[in-house]
């Protein structure tokens, strides 16, 4: 994988200049759900940097906040106006921006989903993505072989996205659920499944704040709970706030989502047993890459073989690996992190 990034990162470089006095004309938009997440962040830097490289406009719009559909309408909206050749997107809610999705790429314009499908998946021309699914099943296996046999009497407690149930919320749980060896029911519903060892869920809007508040809301049903699965790591940062107040940080094992630094460091220190480490800088890249491409002769995006996106890569980080499951530790991790 490393070898891999490296390999992307030169190809960018040397496609760059070529692309710069052919592709002047070119403008990319860029949409995150917000401009506050390192994740984001990083994101729009790796965006910024191939644009600069290939000589094109990008243009940058965010929601107010994780969910903020309205704002992500008026973007693409914006796009779609200002004749873009292409729109990168990270949906807050891929059902409701359905239609002005498809009102951009009705007006010509390729449109990418990056990190969040959209439902279905097919509403954009492509998806440039973790897998989820294998980020959440990475870190579920992992905590269900760190227990044991304990694992058989574990008290789990999830703390998701948002009520909208978007596709990277559901798919991060339940690839935990997957990988900790519980049965799902319905695929893209989060909270339905009938396991006993489930205390319950709970909303975070992937933040701090949030997660602290849905920990100490879990906790109040039942304060034995000493698995933690978190939607990314701010929200695990807020878990582990809120069982440090109530005195049982060494009783819980929290897992996450994300590989920013802030998380990897969290690894180092103990407060996040395992992450799963996605990396935006490539999705929002290669997104780049691929509009220029579109734009000069209607190529379009491949997917990764037998996956309906491609697939940017995931690595299970934590300083106590298990047998059976590749793994790098935080020091590996706080080479390649973002944020």
């Amino acid at each position: 994988m490393k070898l891999a990034l490296l390999s992307g990162a030169v190809a960018l470089a040397g496609s760059g200049a070529a692309f710069a006095d052919a592709h002047g004309g070119v403008t990319a938009c860029l949409i995150t759900k917000t401009d506050t997440n390192p994740f984001f962040v990083k994101m729009r830097e790796g965006a910024t940097a191939a644009a600069e490289a290939a000589g094109i406009t990008l243009q940058t719009y965010a929601g107010a906040i994780d969910g903020d559909v309205e704002s992500q309408v008026a973007a693409v909206e914006t796009c779609i106006a200002a004749g873009a050749s292409g729109i990168l997107i990270t949906p807050s809610d891929s059902r409701a921006l359905a239609p002005v999705i498809g009102q951009a790429r009705e007006a010509g314009l390729l449109v990418i989903a990056l990190d969040t499908p959209f439902e279905p998946a097919d509403t954009a021309d492509a998806t440039f993505a973790t897998d989820n699914f294998e980020a959440g099943r990475l870190i579920g296996a992992w905590a269900a072989a760190t227990l044991g046999d304990a694992a058989a009497d574990a008290r789990i407690a999830t703390l998701d996205l948002n009520a909208s149930e978007v596709s990277v919320d559901y798919l991060r749980n339940q690839g935990f659920m997957t990988g900790f060896g519980i049965e799902v029911n319905d695929p893209t519903d989060i909270g339905d499944e009938d396991d006993p060892r489930i205390v319950g869920s709970d909303v975070t809007n992937g933040n701090e704040e949030g997660g602290r508040t849905a920990m100490e809301n879990l906790l109040q049903i039942d304060p034995s709970i000493n698995v933690v699965y978190t939607i990314n790591e701010p929200a695990a940062a807020g878990a582990y706030e809120a069982l440090n107040a109530f005195g049982l940080t060494e009783q819980a094992l929290i897992v996450s989502v994300d590989g920013g630094c802030p998380g990897v460091q969290d690894v180092a220190e103990g407060i996040i047993g395992a992450t799963a480490m996605q990396f935006p800088l490539l999705m929002a890249s290669l997104g780049v890459e691929a509009i220029i491409a579109h734009a000069a002769d209607g190529t379009m995006p491949e997917n990764s073989e037998g996956l309906e996106f491609f697939n940017t890569g995931v690595m299970l980080v934590t300083d106590q690996p298990v047998d059976g499951i590749e793994s790098i530790t935080s020091a590996e991790a706080l080479e390649l992190c973002w944020g």
